[in-house]
């Protein structure tokens, strides 16, 4: 079979902006920093609350879409069949949309809201312990995974169904745009703004990433954390994920999603085993009830009155973060959803992403809070005076079989990692390819092209300031696909009322 044709135009500019971005992260890192600070403040002091009413519209907007008329349609006609297994495309839909960066927020995250909780509560008083142990499964839950839904249909509708032979950003947008609309200027343009927000998104997850598994590899050797040791775990991340993606969805990415999410399940059931486990169930079940009581408050708190800065700082982060990964997320997993309905697609995705991550913030993060309450690991202290990721790797660490535990630390964070970059490198591929049919993929060697560029970002992020840059940067690369969302929205409705499958 002959391989898909590139896409030249697109091709060229996603690698133009790929150079024209890191050229000033190297040579001019603190005015690059200067710059990128000030733009984030004039971002979330502006459009901070677009991205909260975009939230909450989608999540309504998906619940009616999931359980109305639409719901039964079948992406792939009335006989198609999935693809995967159940199992495997929930691995695959948890890990792409997830990577490592969530083992390193599950048991710190906490921490920051503990110090400084929101709605007024005292600081290390027992409502602070309830807001900072709901605010991290919140701001990994529905709201989400709910983005991610909202792209997958919006492009898996045209894809499967009308037989857009176009696997990109601008096909969720079909309607609006026509048969050639994602030739014309917009399409393109909705297609290079998705492809830089993964480019960002990308490199803010391997650029989070990498120093946890340089923090756990130093402890477990009595090493010191340095550039140099965190750039030689991301060289070995790229080598592992190029010949990941280079093997391509079944031999590759299904199988290292598959072995990710057992090792990663079976870690969790340890650290609940032989942690305090009724402490663990105890303070979940207090968690998950606090959370769901408090839904519709942390949905709708804008920090108008008292201007905390906490949504500034946290919600609407992460509300960007989902948003600048959602597009090409939608474009992975409109791929491998082939055969299921709507209503499977946005209840699994919403489902099955939100309880894994759920459990890693229960499981984790309760282990944690259990040390610090119990002053056998004084964490807040740690996390002040070393970081995250060193703080990360010493909850490990406290475990009966440290050093085992350590060791299955690294390597669940470089797969988590490898399974992001194989969806990354996919979609990527999959966007500057011409056309691509259902049953096709994109070339292999653009597969194993686009892991290597994906992998040279987080090295300059890393360079030039660190997590800092990188929750500037999220926000700013969201700001574009937060209106082809809307976009997107907008335009599955028009084709489900005008395709003939619609009743």
């Amino acid at each position: 079979m002959q391989e898909p044709k590139i896409d030249r135009v697109m091709f060229s500019l996603v690698v133009l902006v790929v150079i024209v971005t890191c050229i000033p992260l190297g040579l001019m890192p603190e005015r690059s920093a200067v710059f990128v600070s000030e733009l984030y403040d004039q971002i979330t002091d502006n459009f901070g609350v677009l991205y909260q009413w975009f939230a909450i519209g989608t999540i309504l907007f998906l619940g009616w879409l999931a359980f109305g008329r639409f719901g039964h349609i079948r992406l792939g006609g009335k006989d198609g069949k999935p693809d995967f297994s159940t199992f495997s495309w929930a691995a695959m839909l948890f890990c792409a949309g997830t990577g490592a960066t969530l083992l390193v927020w599950a048991g710190v995250e906490w921490i920051s809201h503990y110090d400084a909780p929101p709605f007024g509560a005292a600081p290390r008083s027992v409502e602070a312990i309830q807001w900072a142990a709901a605010y991290g499964p919140f701001h990994w839950g529905v709201a989400a995974w709910s983005f991610y839904a909202l792209c997958t249909v919006a492009i898996a509708y045209p894809f499967y169904v009308q037989r857009f032979p176009h696997l990109c950003a601008s096909t969720g947008c079909h309607a609006l745009l026509g048969p050639d609309g994602n030739r014309s200027f917009i399409g393109r343009s909705i297609d290079v703004a998705a492809m830089i927000g993964l480019l960002g998104g990308a490199g803010i997850s391997l650029g989070l990433t990498a120093p946890l598994i340089a923090a756990v590899i130093a402890e477990l050797f009595g090493l010191e954390v340095t550039f140099t040791l965190q750039t030689a775990v991301i060289v070995v991340c790229i080598g592992l994920f190029s010949l990941s993606v280079y093997l391509g969805l079944e031999k590759g990415i299904k199988r290292l999603s598959d072995i990710n999410i057992v090792v990663a399940l079976l870690l969790l059931a340890y650290i609940l085993a032989v942690g305090p486990t009724l402490f663990i169930l105890k303070a979940s079940t207090e968690t998950l009830g606090f959370m769901v009581q408090n839904f519709v408050p942390m949905m709708t708190w804008t920090d108008a009155i008292e201007n905390s800065g906490f949504v500034k700082s946290w919600t609407i982060f992460y509300w960007a973060w989902w948003i600048a990964f959602a597009p090409v997320v939608g474009i992975f997993l409109s791929r491998i959803s082939g055969g299921r309905t709507i209503r499977q697609v946005i209840l699994s995705v919403v489902f099955f992403g939100s309880l894994g991550c759920w459990l890693f913030y229960f499981v984790i993060g309760n282990y944690a809070l259990f040390l610090e309450l119990e002053n056998i690991l004084l964490v807040t202290d740690i996390l002040a005076d070393e970081g995250m990721y060193v703080a990360t790797a010493k909850i490990a660490a406290s475990l009966p079989f440290g050093g085992a535990v350590l060791a299955v630390l690294a390597v669940v964070s470089i797969v988590s990692v490898a399974t992001l970059y194989d969806s990354t490198s996919y979609t990527l591929a999959s966007t500057v390819t011409r056309e691509l049919e259902a049953n096709m993929n994109p070339s292999r060697w653009q597969r194993l092209f686009w892991a290597l560029v994906t992998g040279v970002l987080p090295i300059f992020i890393m360079y030039v300031g660190g997590l800092q840059i990188i929750r500037l940067g999220v926000v700013i690369v969201s700001v574009p696909i937060l209106f082809i969302g809307i976009a997107m929205a907008i335009s599955l409705v028009k084709s489900l009322n005008s395709s003939n499958q619609s009743i």
